[in-house]
């Protein structure tokens, strides 16, 4: 009976009939072993995996102009290899006198059958000819073709995971989207003798956490325990892939208590409504600065060691923006790797998109993030301050000027300054588009000559986005202008003009002399005023940060409090403990008038 059924079976698995009849979906579909092919329009080639009923793997790769009967007969000879090693011991045996082995293999038959059960012809190109859910028999064997299924291509956690702060994995995928996976999170069990494994030692046994979501926050209860991460990736039709999972490297750790951005969330819990927008600059402090000898014992030697490493104070950043609930956020002083690994996986988890612009000498640069389901891209027009400033037409007035004062036209040239712009458009009301800039103004106390020059670039690059290519849109200004608001820079941006005379032009001295009239079109406000101060370390604290608004169209509906000067203080000064940076971020709601 059992010899009858296993012979029914086998008839059953090899008859293309049955195919044609089911319509191309044989009854053990649940069953077949997976043929997955990866064939992408701008490769040459495509890649195809199955596994024999040997356990033997293949992955092979055609021309996706091939035609598919070439491709079948290296299947085929390919499937004939399966044995080699048995092949190979037989031979030896022969060479040696002893008992021959089995006889070679045979070539199996290959075909291709569509989903509804057609045998695909041998002309048809490889691209073509490989469709989801066709079926690829292999001698009795049959795979379910699975094209493009949804693959993870790298799962990561955090280094650093701190009680009471969001855990963003960084979640990259093919033929899938992060918001369509599906995610389990465990915590390691705690043994009951102290140990770190079970008692049969297999390693740590794991415990699923409820929720599901992309992003876990451990709570205190899990200080001193892993966390492993399940995923798997969907495309948002109903397909996914194989699943990966991953485990931290080190145990959830005690997070520092109260923050100085604790308060200032009470005012930001929701996204706001569809015409207002949720603006924060910030000045994240890159690694690089903050990773030095000189920072450590010179600029902030108040702050403890661990505190200024880099994974301590990312917990600290994403929570704080996190929190914020923004619409448009941008940053100073975001490192390359910060932006990729960190910054952009994190607030894509929270529903903003995040553009990074990097200064051609530094390893940091400009990032703005803007929030999905309210905005969308139109262009970017980033640029650096120099390479303008040279080779733009837009700015020739300013470079024939600028071209009397050479010491001044060297040093402005060299600064790596750069200017991040993106023109975004509304989601729910296609005639509305903004214009956003952001960047980060040279730094140095008494370069406010470079400072108006740079100032001056950056007003008359915006000018020619939003007043030509988009006439009359409005404009959000943001950035570390590194001028306080007793400087030229500022009653610039303020006032619309400088004049020839401002105590600026001279801010090194008289050898760095450049006296030259300038204005801009704009009505621009800042929209925090003047704040006694956004950066505040030990040897300074001073108002360098704005959000500056086109008056014209929009105007402030509120600006959240910054931290008290008791916060700021807590620990002398920043970065601290509870503060991940030297500067404060500056949040504010505006809505169009």
């Amino acid at each position: 009976m059992w010899r009858r059924l296993r012979s029914a079976l086998r008839r059953l698995r090899c008859s293309p009939a049955v195919l044609l009849a089911g319509g191309g979906r044989p009854p053990a579909a649940a069953a077949m072993e997976r043929a997955v092919v990866r064939c992408v329009p701008s490769e040459p080639k495509l890649s195809l995996r199955f596994v024999l009923p040997d356990g033997s793997a293949r992955h092979m790769q055609r021309d996706q102009a091939e035609p598919l009967g070439r491709a079948l007969a290296r299947i085929a000879t390919n499937a004939a290899k399966g044995p080699t090693k048995a092949a190979k011991k037989s031979k030896k045996a022969r060479a040696e006198g002893g008992p021959a082995g089995e006889a070679a293999v045979a070539v199996p038959s290959v075909r291709l059958f569509s989903r509804d059960g057609e045998a695909v012809a041998e002309e048809v190109p490889n691209a073509a000819a490989w469709q989801d859910g066709a079926v690829l028999q292999i001698g009795e064997a049959q795979y379910r073709v699975e094209r493009n299924p949804p693959a993870l291509t790298e799962l990561r956690l955090p280094r650093s995971l701190l009680a009471g702060f969001p855990v963003c994995p960084k979640v990259s995928a093919e033929f899938a989207a992060p918001q369509h996976c599906l995610f389990r999170w465990y915590r390691e069990q705690r043994p009951a003798g102290g140990g770190g494994e079970t008692a049969g030692g297999d390693g740590p046994a794991w415990v699923e956490e409820p929720g599901g979501e992309r992003v876990f926050t451990p709570n205190n209860a899990m200080v001193g325990l892993r966390l492993k991460l399940r995923c798997t990736p969907g495309d948002g039709e109903q397909r996914y892939g194989p699943p990966r999972e991953v485990e931290s490297s080190g145990p959830v750790e005690a997070g520092p208590g109260a923050c100085t951005f604790d308060s200032r969330h009470l005012y930001t819990k929701k996204v706001c409504g569809q015409g207002s927008i949720r603006a924060v600059s910030y000045n994240i402090l890159a690694d690089t600065y903050a990773q030095t000898e000189f920072s450590r014992t010179v600029l902030y030697p108040y702050c403890a060691p661990y505190a200024l490493e880099l994974d301590y104070r990312q917990n600290l950043l994403k929570k704080e923006l996190a929190g914020y609930s923004a619409d448009l956020i941008c940053l100073q002083e975001v490192d390359k790797s910060v932006f990729v690994d960190s910054l952009a996986p994190a607030l894509d988890a929270f529903g903003l998109e995040g553009l990074f612009k990097i200064k051609e000498k530094q390893h940091e640069g400009l990032a703005t993030f803007y929030r999905r389901d309210k905005f969308s891209l139109l262009s970017q027009h980033d640029i650096a301050f120099s390479e303008a400033l040279l080779s733009n037409p837009l700015h020739k007035e300013l470079r024939d000027k600028l071209a009397q004062y050479p010491l001044v036209q060297e040093k402005v040239l060299q600064r790596s300054s750069v200017l991040q712009v993106s023109v975004l458009q509304s989601a729910t009301d296609p005639s509305r588009k903004i214009c956003v800039a952001n960047t980060h103004l040279y730094w140095h106390p008494k370069g406010g000559n470079i400072r108006l020059i740079q100032i001056a670039v950056a007003l008359s690059h915006i000018k020619h986005i939003a007043c030509d290519l988009y006439p009359s849109i409005p404009v959000i200004f943001c950035g570390d202008f590194n001028s306080t608001p007793s400087s030229g820079t500022y009653s610039f941006i303020n006032s619309g003009v400088i004049a020839e005379d401002h105590e600026d032009w001279v801010s090194n001295g008289e050898e760095e002399r450049c006296n030259m009239p300038l204005s801009h079109p704009f009505k621009l406000l800042s929209a925090c005023g003047e704040p006694a101060y956004t950066n505040y370390v030990g040897g300074f604290h001073g108002c360098l940060d704005y959000i500056f608004i086109d008056k014209n169209a929009l105007e402030v509906e509120q600006v959240i409090p910054l931290p008290s000067h008791e916060e700021v203080t807590t620990h002398q000064a920043l970065p601290s403990v509870s503060h991940p940076s030297d500067h404060i971020a500056l949040v504010c709601d505006l809505k169009w008038k």
